[in-house]
């Protein structure tokens, strides 16, 4: 009976048998949990307001200069106003407007500038939504990991507890040791402390993904559906070109660069003058006739500050290009990193579910047997064992990091992987 639990355990067919019996809980699917962190983020909502007061830049900076309205008094023979008023043709009351005029092209200039720099407001929300959809996808696949191979310990704290029934009843009949049972024992302290910490980390875990999820810390916990492989691409190269034409972080730096360029071409729209008009009219009493003023003003501007101003901008120019070509090629060295990651864990994971774990299982098999007709010592038999629960959770950790570098591959190139 015991060699059959032990089979039927590893070959997964009483599963009601090796697991404690828990309440059902519905899992809930990871594309979910992404369109929850995308509307209820903080961070992401931060950013989001953060352009929208952003994209009014470019017409603040497209305007023309405010519009001045004024009024004059001047008072003939006594400080007192409208002194002179009735009786001098020189004290009147004057209303007026003036307004600047910009060189033609300067206001536009400063309109693509401001809105290159909205657009890179834009970037930054997409920047921010990636990083926590990142974070929330590796923290997912984490807590999968932790939740299935809880699940795994307790299956296997359950067949460790029926070796021990089966080594304190050798014992007790002069076939076996004391020192098996206590092995025994050991082993399952071993595993209730493995136990212990697994709880304290889908604790940490369950506190991030509320976190990046905008919920309350003292909300229901989340359970994740088990992870699956999902295939790599089999080119790294048109994911290098995405990362180009798609990272948000590179976004960022394009627009920077594109405002840089446009602040040089305002630098030398800058060394042209600036025009201002003002007309007045000024009223002398309806005994003496009006008068009627217009003016037009140039101001000049001073070259050695305009100057200075210019080889800021180029140099601001240069910096933004380099910082561009910097974020590229960081960007493309991760996406070639994470690539090979994922490309490495996938041969692993085939290792592990063809090779390393079929043979664990059948030699715990074989020793479980062994041990039944007492040809198999128990060391050799609590070894297999460790054998196939140490197996059983490498498989299950592999899988999360295969499926993590395959989430930060997602965030860099702006591509979902099926």
């Amino acid at each position: 009976m015991r060699v059959f639990f032990a089979v039927c355990l590893w070959a997964g067919l009483c599963a009601a048998e090796s697991t404690p019996e828990v309440p059902q809980v519905v899992a809930t699917p990871l594309t979910s949990l992404i369109a929850e962190a995308r509307s209820n983020n903080p961070e992401i909502l931060a950013a989001a307001h953060g352009y929208k007061a952003a994209s009014n830049l470019a017409q603040q900076a497209g305007a023309f200069p405010d519009t001045q309205l004024m009024v004059q008094n001047l008072a003939v023979g006594s400080p007192k106003p409208f002194a002179g008023y009735t009786n001098s043709d020189f004290a009147y009351i004057g209303l007026g407007v003036a307004q600047e005029l910009p060189w033609p092209g300067k206001r536009k200039l400063r309109q693509e500038a401001a809105g290159l720099q909205a657009q890179a407001m834009s970037a930054q929300v997409e920047a921010a939504s990636r990083t926590v959809v990142e974070q929330l996808k590796i923290a997912y696949y984490k807590l999968a990991y932790l939740q299935q191979t809880l699940a795994i310990l307790l299956r296997d704290d359950k067949l460790l507890s029926e070796m021990e029934e089966i080594a304190d009843s050798r014992y007790r009949v002069g076939k076996g040791n004391q020192q098996e049972v206590l092995k025994a024992q050991l082993q399952h302290t071993r595993i209730l402390q493995e136990i212990n910490m697994h709880h304290r980390e889908q604790a940490e875990q369950q506190a991030l993904m509320k976190k990046l999820l905008g919920r309350a810390q003292d909300s229901p916990d989340i359970v994740t559906e088990p992870l699956h492989q999902r295939a790599l691409p089999p080119d790294v190269s048109e994911l290098l070109r995405q990362t180009g034409e798609q990272n948000p972080e590179v976004a960022i730096r394009k627009a920077m660069a594109d405002r840089a360029n446009k602040m040089v071409e305002l630098s030398h729209q800058e060394f042209k003058p600036d025009f201002g008009v003002q007309y007045m009219y000024q009223n002398t009493d309806r005994k003496f006739r009006d008068y009627y003023m217009a003016t037009f003003s140039i101001t000049l501007p001073n070259r050695g500050r305009r100057r200075a101003e210019l080889a800021q901008a180029l140099e601001e120019q240069k910096a933004a290009g380099a910082a561009l070509d910097a974020e590229k090629q960081r960007r493309m060295a991760e996406v070639r990193q994470q690539y090979d990651v994922a490309r490495l864990s996938t041969e692993q994971l085939k290792i592990y579910r063809e090779g390393l774990m079929p043979q664990a299982e059948a030699t715990f098999r074989s020793a479980m047997a062994a041990y039944q007709a007492n040809r198999q010592d128990f060391e050799t038999l609590l070894s297999s064992f460790r054998d196939v629960l140490e197996f059983e959770q490498q498989y299950q950790r592999e899988l999360s990091e295969h499926e993590s570098a395959l989430a930060r591959l997602e965030s860099l190139t702006g591509v979902t992987l099926p």
